[in-house]
């Protein structure tokens, strides 16, 4: 299928923290923030940015209206900032920031109406003008980044992380949302695969339920919790059948349904084979150099990756100071 090139990376990046990355896997960010400073990427993270809603948002707890009024909340401090590349850690952050931006771009009551309650407010600095933000150009992905840039990945190499089997599972709010704007396909999406193959450690290109969502649903995984882990179970069981050593997301929330409830799965289905889970800029930081613990983080992974590491030869220390890759 031929790539969608929908945007180039500028050097003015603002990285949009997740909720769950924070609370869940903080080695995401570190690892993210690692990756780009190796790159060259310039960023800023701004610490007034909110939450996108996304949790709320499923769980209906927050309308479509103030989802929209906090995006352009969000949005104009990246644009005050003179850094208003949108960049989100999580697909649920990149649907629905998109999403918001093409209402207030598209619905003029809506942003007549956002603008309205900000001047009524005392907040006329949040106001949104038609056009701030291309919801295409402007909000992108980290693995967009990684993927423009993943000839100079190469450059940093520090291990070799060739012997690897892995899977790529990419998030349905990346692939399925907003299709014009997802890269290398969303039938059989690629765009974590092609990241891959310029480490010399390539994905398998297809297995049984590829294209299939983690069963997270947010709200499903906690009001119906049997229901979420079935819909889980297909793709878990293919994942079994392959022998992968690394599941690679882009979300948090299909990490933690494929982490966090890996050994549930286990005992579920009665299939055991260990594999971890990984989100793509953990791998690419690991691949550069970074040290297991202060940046990938993997103290706070359900499923232990110190088996991983043994793989790859790597000696670390669980105090949070990876030593060296053991020389063939």
């Amino acid at each position: 299928m031929e790539e969608i090139k929908k945007f180039i990376p500028t050097e003015k990046i603002t990285l949009f923290r997740s909720c769950l990355v924070s609370a869940e896997y903080p080695g995401v960010e570190a690892s993210t923030k690692y990756v780009f400073d190796k790159l060259g990427v310039e960023y800023v993270i701004d610490r007034n940015q909110s939450c996108c809603t996304g949790l709320g948002h499923y769980y209906d707890i927050f309308d479509e209206l103030s989802t929209t009024a906090l995006a352009a909340r969000n949005f104009s401090y990246a644009i005050k900032n003179n850094h208003k590349q949108y960049v989100p850690m999580c697909a649920t952050c990149y649907a629905i920031l998109k999403t918001s931006a093409k209402n207030l771009n598209e619905k003029e009551d809506v942003r007549e109406k956002i603008n309205k309650a900000f001047r009524e407010n005392g907040l006329e600095e949040f106001q949104y003008t038609k056009g701030d933000i291309d919801p295409t150009n402007d909000i992108t992905h980290v693995v967009d980044v990684l993927y423009y840039l993943k000839d100079k990945i190469p450059e940093h190499k520090q291990r070799d992380i060739s012997g690897l089997n892995i899977a790529t599972h990419h998030g349905c709010h990346y692939c399925k949302v907003h299709y014009d704007d997802t890269l290398c396909g969303y039938r059989n999406p690629e765009v974590i695969d092609k990241i891959c193959e310029v480490m010399d450690s390539p994905a398998l290109k297809w297995y049984d339920q590829k294209p299939r969502h983690c069963g997270g649903g947010f709200r499903q995984r906690y009001a119906n919790r049997d229901l979420s882990l079935d819909a889980t179970v297909d793709k878990f069981l293919s994942l079994h059948r392959e022998k992968i050593d690394v599941l690679l997301v882009m979300c948090p929330n299909c990490q933690v349904q494929f982490d966090r409830y890996q050994y549930v799965l286990e005992e579920k289905t009665g299939d055991k084979h260990y594999y971890a889970v990984l989100n793509i800029a953990q791998l690419v930081a690991l691949y550069m150099g970074a040290d297991s613990y202060k940046v990938l983080g993997i103290q706070t992974h359900t499923v232990n990756l110190e088996p991983l590491l043994d793989k790859l030869a790597i000696e670390y220390n669980p105090k949070g100071d990876t030593l060296h890759v053991t020389e063939e």
